[in-house]
C-alpha cells in the first residue's frame, strides 16, 4: 500500500515538472491572444450571392494569406455569415488589411526550371533577386499522351535544368505575372515561372476531385472560346513541345504567388473540352485543388465591416490584471485553508502548484502545435477552474474531520474519507467538464476559449486529486508529523496517527 501511493507521488511530481522542464528547454510558452497583447481584429462581411462551401473556401484561402504575414497564432472565425479575423501583435495593420481583403487571382505560369528550397544556399540572379540554389532535379516524368495533365510538381524536370541560370532576371514581386519570380510550394519545392500564360477563367466551375484507378485526380472543364480553351491550348502546346517560354513542360498553379500545382503537360491540345490532373494527391489536397480551379479566386467577395485595434499597451494592463486578479484569488484560497486546515495547507499548495504546471505545459505544448492562444476569457476559465480545485478539497478534507469527530484513526479516516469523497469529486468535475463541453459546442469567439480552458483546467484537477493529493495524505496520515497537533479543528493525541 505505502509503496503504490510514494509511486503515485513520486510519479506525478516527476512527470509533470519533467513536461515543464522540457517545454521550456524546448522553448514553449503559452501565446497569448489579441485582447492580452494587442493588435487587430477585422469582421468581414460577405457581399452578393454565395454558398456555404464557397465560404468556407473563401475561408481557407484567408487563413493562408494571414499565415504569409507571419501573424504568431492568427484566430479566423466564422460567426454565422460574417468572418472575424484576430490577428494578435501585428505591427502593421493596414497591410494585414489589404492582404485579406484582396480578391487573389489563379494564375497558370509556365515553369522555367524547378526544385527543391535549401535556405543554407543561395544564388543571386543579375537584376533583382535571390533564389535557392540547391535542386535536385531528376528526369522528366513520363506518362500516357491522353487529353490530361498529370504529374506532382517537384519530380518532373529535365535533367538539364540548371538553378543557377545567370541570365534569367526575376522579380521581387510574386504576385507581378507579367514577369518571371520564384515562387514556393510551401512543402519545400522552389519554380522559377515565367509570365503568366492565361488564369483561372480558362476553367468552368464544375471542377471535382475523385478516385482513378486507385489514386485521387481533379477533373476540370474548359470554358469555350479564345479566352478558354483557346487560352488554355496555346499555353499547353508550348508546354508540350518543350518551347522555350516552358522548358520544363510544366504549368503552374499559382494563388496568391503560392504554387499550388505544377503538373506536367502530357498533350498539346485538349479537345474534349476536360482537364484531369493526376499526381501523388490525398483526398484533401485533391478536394482543395477542385476548389481552387473551381472558383478561380476568392470565390466571395468580403466588404470590411469594422477594424477594431487593441494596443499592446492595454494588451499589457489587460494581463497584469488578469494575473493580478488570479494571485489574490489564489492567496484567498491558500489563507482560508491556513485559518482552516492548518498543516494539510502543504498539501494544498503542493497540488496547486501541480495542477497549474501541468496547465501550463499542456497549454505552452498546444500554443506551439496547434496555435492555441490565452485569451482573457481563458483566463476567467481558469480563475473560475479554481473553485472547481478548492471544492475537491473541501469534500475530502470535510469527511475527514466527520470521520476524527466520530473517533476513528487519522490513518483510517484519511483511507476511507477519500473513497466516499472520490465519487463526490469525480462527479462534480465530471459536470463542469460537461458543461465546458456544451459551451464549446454551442458558442463562438470568446465563450470557446473560456469553455475550453475550464475544461482543462478540470481535467486537470482529476489527475491531480488522484494522483497527488490521495497519496499526500495518506502518506501524510501514517507518518507522526500530524501527532498532538489540531487537524481540521480536530485535536490529535499522541498514538492517534497510528
Amino acid at each position: 500500500m505505502v509503496r503504490r501511493l510514494v509511486i503515485s507521488l513520486v510519479g506525478v511530481v516527476v512527470i509533470v515538472f519533467g513536461l515543464f522542464a522540457a517545454n521550456l528547454v524546448a522553448g514553449n510558452v503559452p501565446s497569448l491572444g489579441l485582447d492580452l497583447q494587442g493588435g487587430a481584429s477585422i469582421t468581414l462581411q460577405p457581399e452578393g450571392e454565395y454558398d456555404a462551401i464557397a465560404l468556407d473556401v473563401a475561408i481557407n484561402i484567408i487563413r493562408s494569406r494571414v499565415d504569409s504575414i507571419g501573424v504568431a497564432e492568427p484566430e479566423i472565425i466564422r460567426q454565422g455569415d460574417t468572418v472575424v479575423v484576430n490577428l494578435p501583435g501585428v505591427d502593421d495593420q493596414q497591410r494585414a488589411l489589404d492582404i485579406i481583403g484582396r480578391q487573389g487571382q489563379v494564375l497558370l505560369r509556365p515553369v522555367l526550371q524547378a526544385g527543391t528550397l535549401d535556405t543554407s544556399a543561395t544564388t543571386t540572379l543579375p537584376g533583382q533577386t535571390t533564389i535557392p540554389s540547391d535542386s535536385t532535379l531528376p528526369g522528366a516524368a513520363s506518362g500516357p499522351g491522353n487529353a490530361r495533365v498529370r504529374g506532382a510538381a517537384t519530380t518532373t524536370l529535365p535533367p538539364s535544368s540548371d538553378a543557377s541560370a545567370p541570365n534569367i532576371q526575376v522579380s521581387d514581386d510574386p504576385n507581378d505575372p507579367s514577369v518571371n519570380a520564384v515562387l514556393t510550394d510551401g512543402k519545400g519545392g522552389a519554380f522559377l515561372v515565367g509570365p503568366a500564360g492565361a488564369d483561372g477563367l480558362v476553367f468552368t466551375n464544375d471542377a471535382t476531385a475523385e478516385v482513378s484507378n486507385g489514386n485521387w485526380v481533379v477533373n476540370v472543364g474548359l470554358q469555350d472560346g479564345p479566352t478558354g480553351a483557346d487560352l488554355w491550348n496555346a499555353l499547353t502546346t508550348k508546354c508540350f513541345n518543350r518551347d522555350a517560354v516552358c522548358p520544363t513542360g510544366q504549368i503552374a498553379i499559382v494563388l496568391d504567388g503560392k504554387v499550388i500545382s505544377a503538373p506536367v503537360v502530357q498533350e498539346a491540345i485538349f479537345s474534349g473540352g476536360t482537364v484531369q490532373i493526376s499526381g501523388d494527391f490525398t483526398q484533401a489536397e485533391a478536394r482543395d485543388l477542385a476548389k481552387i480551379l473551381e472558383f478561380g479566386a476568392v470565390p466571395v467577395k468580403f466588404a470590411v465591416a469594422t477594424v477594431q485595434t487593441v494596443s499592446p499597451t492595454l494588451g499589457k494592463d489587460s494581463l497584469r490584471a488578469a494575473i493580478i486578479s488570479g494571485l489574490v484569488g489564489v492567496l484567498l484560497v491558500v489563507l482560508f485553508f491556513f485559518f482552516y486546515y492548518r498543516l494539510l495547507t502543504i498539501v494544498i499548495l503542493g497540488g496547486l502548484t501541480i495542477s497549474f504546471s501541468l496547465l501550463w505545459s499542456v497549454v505552452a505544448f498546444l500554443s506551439k502545435t496547434n496555435g492555441l492562444a490565452l485569451t482573457l476569457s481563458g483566463v476567467a476559465g481558469i480563475i473560475v477552474s479554481i473553485g472547481v480545485t478548492v471544492d475537491s478539497y473541501v469534500v475530502f478534507f470535510e469527511k475527514m474531520k466527520d470521520e476524527l469527530q466520530s473517533g476513528k484513526t487519522l490513518r483510517g479516516s484519511a483511507q476511507r474519507s477519500f473513497a466516499s469523497a472520490w465519487r463526490t469529486i469525480l462527479a462534480a468535475d465530471t459536470v463542469s467538464f460537461l458543461g465546458a463541453i456544451t459551451l464549446w459546442w454551442l458558442t463562438v469567439g470568446s465563450v470557446r476559449g473560456f469553455a475550453f480552458f475550464l475544461g482543462l483546467s478540470t481535467l486537470c484537477d482529476v489527475i491531480v486529486a488522484y494522483s497527488f493529493t490521495r497519496p499526500s495524505v495518506l502518506l501524510l496520515a501514517r507518518t507522526r508529523l500530524l501527532n498532538g497537533r489540531k487537524v481540521l479543528g480536530v485535536r490529535m493525541s499522541e498514538g492517534v496517527a497510528q
